[in-house]
């Protein structure tokens, strides 16, 4: 670099030296700043827009670089300090004031430069993030909801966002009342949830519609129950919801999760997706209190769904007769869904309920009487037990 007043200035080994500080960044990032201070104080003039832009420039091209805003203000400010003692108006001042003058004059340049080099730095930066964002964005969109020529090329691309799809991959999509959003300190939460499970450290944490979803890899069960289990300890349980928490959890209101199996390859984890939301429908369907819905529980009901019209018949067929019983159907298939899902035990159920074992035994009866089907009977219960999933995924009896 060349003194601007023609004085003998190291500006050079200055700046050599002020990079050093910075901890060994360019020192081609202070352009002429050194050259530009020595300018200013000989004068005794501001630096003009024109010159400013230069360090403007210089911030937007140390954030594209990378380098650290405090290693950049500190390669500027030391370049200063440095400066100091070699400019002519410092090391030759007969007066006191001159010396005054001089700090001002270059105060304020090194002020000037140093705002316009934060705000070409925070400028950059923000573009940065939003290019990242909106590829990230453009990314999820591709493997989750793209058609076939989008899965071309998103193996390579899923690198750049931590995530392998070289193995089995898993969705998982929890909905709550309050809406998940990319830059919820909520999402974050529960994104810290599920480190360090069996995901392999892999996975993907996005949203998508205000529903937050989780795309990891699941080489195992034991992986996908283990992010699963993790997500729910950070979200409110039913108990907790309205009352005192006794740990820390996402403060979204009542949720529901959906989980998809795993699959290979990208349009595995579209599969996978795609089973995580028809799992929180048929969820929905169903009714009852649970939060997680699986799809690899869920088997049987998505065949039931798949033809409408011949689980409609079953219904029709099966149940009919119940709504004529003394306060229409809905106790008597509660009554049922009881006794299936304990396994044909009398006594479960009952308490389940509720009720004394006489009671539960006859509504049995009452429903062996009006249907012609016992419940207790293995042979007649699996129409029965599938005439009852049916009824619920289909909202009967008013599903007409």
């Amino acid at each position: 670099m060349a003194s601007a007043t023609g004085s003998e200035v190291p500006l050079d080994p200055i700046a050599a030296a002020a990079a050093q500080d910075a901890g060994g960044i360019d020192a081609e990032l202070l352009v002429d700043f050194l050259s530009a201070l020595v300018a200013a104080v000989a004068t005794g003039n501001r630096l003009g827009r024109r010159d400013l832009a230069l360090y403007r420039d210089a911030g937007r091209k140390a954030a594209a670089r990378g380098v650290a805003m405090r290693a950049l203000l500190d390669l500027y400010l030391s370049a200063a300090w440095r400066l100091w003692r070699h400019l002519p108006e410092v090391s030759s001042a007969q007066d006191p004031n001159t010396v005054v003058r001089a700090g001002e004059v270059m105060l304020r340049a090194v002020d000037d430069v140093v705002a316009v080099l934060t705000e070409g730095y925070q400028l950059a930066r923000r573009d940065l993030v939003a290019a990242q964002a909106a590829a990230r964005r453009e990314f999820v969109d591709d493997l989750l909801l793209g058609g076939a020529q989008a899965l071309a090329g998103l193996v390579e691309r899923a690198g750049s966002f931590g995530l392998s799809l070289a193995g089995p991959h898993s969705a998982v999509v929890v909905q709550a009342e309050r809406a998940f959003t990319d830059s919820s300190p909520l999402t974050a939460m529960l994104e810290r949830s599920i480190l360090g499970t069996k995901a392999d450290a892999d996975a993907l944490v996005t949203t998508k519609k205000g529903s937050l979803v989780v795309i990891f890899a699941a080489p195992d069960r034991g992986a996908i129950d283990q992010v699963v289990t993790g997500l729910a300890r950070s979200l409110p349980t039913a108990a907790t919801t309205a009352g005192v928490q006794l740990r820390r959890t996402a403060d979204v209101g009542a949720w529901r999760m959906g989980v998809g199996r795993a699959h290979q390859g990208p349009s595995g984890v579209r599969l996978s997706y795609e089973q995580a939301l028809e799992a929180l429908e048929l969820g929905a369907r169903l009714g009852g209190n649970e939060q997680v819905w699986d799809a690899a529980d869920l088997l049987v009901q998505r065949v039931l769904v798949r033809d409408e019209t011949a689980m409609r018949e079953l219904v029709d067929a099966v149940l009919t007769p119940l709504t004529g019983a003394r306060g229409g159907a809905e106790s008597l298939l509660r009554t049922l869904e009881a006794y299936f899902a304990t396994g044909g035990n009398a006594s479960l159920a009952a308490r389940s309920l509720h009720l004394s074992v006489r009671a539960l035994t006859y509504r049995l009866e009452k429903v062996a009487d009006l249907t012609r089907r016992d419940p207790t009977d293995p042979a007649q219960r699996f129409e029965l037990q599938t005439a009852v999933t049916g009824a619920r995924l289909l909202g009967w009896p008013d599903f007409e």
